[in-house]
Formats: C-alpha cells, sequence, structure tokens
C-alpha cells in the first residue's frame, strides 16, 4: 500500500494519490487565513473509520446473504483539548442500517466489525476509546 502526497499551493493544500488513482485534498482546518478546501488529517482518519468498519459490516452480513438497503454512520472524534498532539481520547459512533435484519445479526456484525476486524479501529483503539451504538430501521437496538 502506498501514496503520493504533492503540495497543490503556497498555503497548505496537499493532493494525496493512490495506486489507483482516486485523490483526496488535504487542508490545515486550523489555519488563522485563506479559505478550507481539503479534509483536516484527522478528519481523514475518522472517515478511514468510518469506511472500514462499514465495508466489514456489509461483507458479514452478504456473507449471510443479507443485503442492507442502506447504511449511514455519523462518527465524533474527541480530542485531548490541551495537548500537543492533540490525540482522539475518545470516538462515537452511530450506525444507522436499514432493512430486513434482524437485531442480532446487526449487532454481531458490528461488533465484530469493531472488536475484530476494522483495522482502523484495530489502530486507533490504542490511543482512543471507540464507543458505537447501533440504529435498525430508525430505532435502537
Amino acid at each position: 500500500m502506498r501514496v503520493n502526497l504533492n503540495r497543490v499551493n503556497q498555503d497548505y493544500l496537499f493532493e494525496v494519490e493512490n495506486d489507483n488513482g482516486h485523490k483526496v485534498l488535504l487542508d490545515n482546518k486550523s489555519k488563522k487565513e485563506g479559505k478550507v478546501e481539503g479534509i483536516s488529517p484527522m478528519e481523514l482518519l475518522l472517515m478511514g473509520l468510518a469506511g472500514c468498519s462499514s465495508i466489514d459490516i456489509i461483507a458479514i452480513l452478504n456473507k449471510q446473504k443479507i443485503n442492507p438497503t442502506d447504511l449511514k454512520m455519523e462518527v465524533v472524534g474527541h480530542r485531548h483539548p490541551d495537548k500537543v498532539p492533540a490525540l482522539f481520547q475518545r470516538i462515537n459512533v452511530h450506525v444507522k442500517l436499514e432493512g430486513d435484519i434482524s437485531p442480532e445479526k446487526v449487532r454481531r456484525a458490528v461488533s465484530l466489525s469493531f472488536d475484530k476486524y476494522c483495522s482502523v479501529a484495530k489502530t486507533l483503539e490504542h490511543t482512543s476509546s471507540i464507543e458505537y451504538s447501533i440504529y435498525l430501521n430508525g430505532k435502537t437496538i
């Protein structure tokens, strides 16, 4: 796995590209002047967590011949406000699924993802607690 980063302007804007040619713009969210034109690296970590666990959840359910009609996640990272580096101390994830799925199968898929399979979650858990809540068809389970 490899990515390449290139500086785009004379400010903090960077373009990161993977081997498949997919690109992401990174920027300094806390800069004092100018427009923020990209994602902050810490936001990208939260996006990686959401993407990794979503892929796991769908894969686990698909192996059981279950395909949710929708999956959404809201991920909120809480950082140490007065420390440098400002690591995440707690991450809250709200997993929202829709479809004809038993709550037990959804709970198992989400649990397996965060507790066993998601490489991003397993990396982040060394510095942060990751808590998740699950909603199935609009109801907390």
